[in-house]
């Protein structure tokens, strides 16, 4: 599927942080169908039992693609929100070290209110986990402070990304 822009990273996201060490540094990408996608992969670090990957690493990136895929639907980094609530559902063992992908859709936008339905596959398209998750949407200043592009949301990495394989 193609890509129709780049979404930017963050400085110290756990998820997107491209300074953070301890980070999975997963890049999200627009897709031509409103959706969010990312291609990226967890690191031994992120494991619980070994060769998974611990349950608050998975459910981290599934909330991520959540709101990310409300930058996608409206085309922009503007709109900012909060969990309200998330239910994962854990399918098989996601492991570290091996290529992943991730999808994330709207499913419903209200004035304040979003669910996203999420999910993280391998690279046969096998669902690993998924969620659906409700966000409250809110002003960026009552989130915390320097989120904006300048600050936290600072790194926008052109990657040469013009296509996903992700369904």
């Amino acid at each position: 599927m193609k890509v129709i822009q780049k979404q930017r990273n963050s400085r110290m996201c756990v998820i997107c942080g491209l300074d953070n060490p301890y980070g999975v540094r997963a890049p999200f990408y627009t897709m031509q169908d409103g959706s969010v996608a990312t291609a990226f992969a967890f690191a031994e670090h992120h494991q619980s039992y070994p060769g998974r990957v611990h349950g608050g690493m998975i459910t981290a990136m599934l909330d991520e693609m959540g709101l990310r895929a409300l930058w996608a639907a409206e085309l922009g980094e503007k709109t900012y929100g909060v969990t309200t609530s998330l239910e994962t559902k854990f399918r098989k063992p996601v492991p570290y070290g091996a290529p992943l992908f991730g999808k994330g859709i709207i499913t419903k936008n209200t004035g304040n209110f979003l669910t996203a339905e999420t999910k993280i596959l391998d690279r046969d398209g096998n669902v690993l986990a998924n969620a659906v998750i409700k966000y409250i949407k809110l002003d960026v200043a009552r989130i915390g402070k320097n989120i904006s592009e300048h600050e936290e949301m600072c790194y926008l990495v052109d990657d040469g990304v013009t296509e996903l394989d992700i369904d």
